[in-house]
């Protein structure tokens, strides 16, 4: 194993703003400040901004379509938990992945992507955009990219749950987190806005 994911992983941890999830279930989840807003084009070549989904939960995830280890147990991880969320999934929580390799992922290879995983386009978003505006937005939220000589994509793994006011609640690192906390902090945080 090479020496860049555990670089990445210190990293990321150091220039924050990543927060372990460490909030008791009987208590809120923490607030951690502001979510980072984005627009971006979705796979159906549609603007998708931020601020336009308040009042949802939302999960915003970063994937790449060619990745062929974590990305996919993610995405397959998040579309396991949508089964479980019934009606509430796509009208108070979505789900929005986005591209760490937009050179390469286009709309269409994202809207294939999400066909391969079944993923309920009502409510889930994946999102593309100009490299550096792709990059920043990753940056903000933690996640560090670097293309490997091969053209893939080294990066960390953050998924971000954002609460109905656009604030940012809590991040899982890696893809292995569980789900069924996953699924209740959606819930919780669906429920707390109520």
């Amino acid at each position: 194993m090479s020496r860049w994911p555990t670089l990445l992983l210190l990293l990321t941890l150091l220039s924050g703003p990543a927060h372990a999830h460490d909030a008791p279930h009987d208590q809120r989840l923490p607030t951690i400040g502001p979510a980072p807003d984005f627009t971006l084009t979705s796979q159906d070549r549609t603007p998708v901004s931020l601020h336009d989904l308040r009042g949802k939960v939302v999960a915003v995830a970063f994937i790449f379509a060619s990745c062929t280890d974590v990305c996919p147990m993610l995405t397959d991880n998040m579309a396991r938990v949508k089964a479980k969320l019934g009606g509430a999934f796509g009208t108070e929580i979505v789900f929005v992945s986005i591209t760490v390799d937009p050179e390469r992922d286009t709309p269409k290879v994202l809207k294939q992507y999400a066909r391969d995983f079944g993923a309920d386009l009502k409510g889930w978003s994946f999102l593309t955009g100009d490299p550096a505006v792709v990059h920043e937005v990753g940056r903000k939220y933690g996640v560090i990219a670097k293309k490997t000589a091969n053209g893939d994509v080294d990066h960390t793994l953050l998924t971000s749950l954002v609460d109905p006011n656009g604030m940012l609640r809590v991040q899982y690192l890696g893809a292995a987190f569980d789900l069924e906390e996953f699924r209740s902090d959606l819930v919780s945080l669906m429920d707390e806005a109520k």
